[in-house]
């Protein structure tokens, strides 16, 4: 480290995926941005891709397919729809959550999990009128139930972040995650 600050070595590139997964709310795109700008590395949200390339948003994927189609697509995504390297990607909140996806995002490249505690996700989403998933009359309750339902997916997702403070200092736990990471990947090759 230099100064206190996570770096990564260029030699080491072209420099492993990192997929930011866990519920929404919890900071993966504001963390994400910033570590790509601070690494150098492209920001992908899966969510954005997922409807430029459906020319549509998320509520009117779920409302014209649903959910199960949208869960697909998302597979699809981290299989086949974006560079395998050099990336920092926001995962959508559910993309971890069916069989075989922790797995898959894994072997993809270096997974961190964010987690928040209901309140302060319920305080960061609750004005968003694009969650198709908290449409309905007891928001914070939902939220409460779907991180339940969610909770093991996202505990075998990857290294495991708390973002409930501020974003700062998640990222400096993230970069230094990420950058010890890439570091044992190079030394065991």
């Amino acid at each position: 480290m230099k100064h206190g600050r996570a770096v990564l070595d260029k030699r080491w590139a072209p420099f492993p995926n990192l997929y930011l997964v866990g519920f929404m709310g919890t900071g993966k795109s504001a963390v994400g941005r910033r570590i790509a700008e601070r690494f150098k590395l492209k920001f992908i949200d899966s969510d954005s891709e997922i409807e430029k390339a459906q020319g549509m948003s998320i509520k009117e994927i779920f409302a014209k397919f649903g959910e199960e189609k949208f869960r697909e697509m998302e597979r699809e995504f981290i299989e086949s729809g974006h560079p395998e390297n050099g990336c920092v990607v926001s995962c959508g909140g559910g993309l971890v959550c069916r069989e075989g996806m922790p797995e898959l995002v894994k072997s993809r490249g270096i997974a961190v999990v964010l987690f928040a505690d209901p309140e302060v996700i319920y305080k960061r989403v609750c004005l968003s009128k694009t969650r198709p998933l908290l449409n309905v009359p007891d928001p914070k309750g939902r939220i409460c139930e779907l991180l339940q339902a969610r909770k093991d997916f996202y505990m075998k997702s990857g290294i495991c972040v708390s973002s409930s403070g501020g974003v700062e200092e998640v990222e400096e736990r993230v970069a230094r995650i990420y950058a010890d990471r890439v570091k044992k990947m190079r030394k065991s090759k």
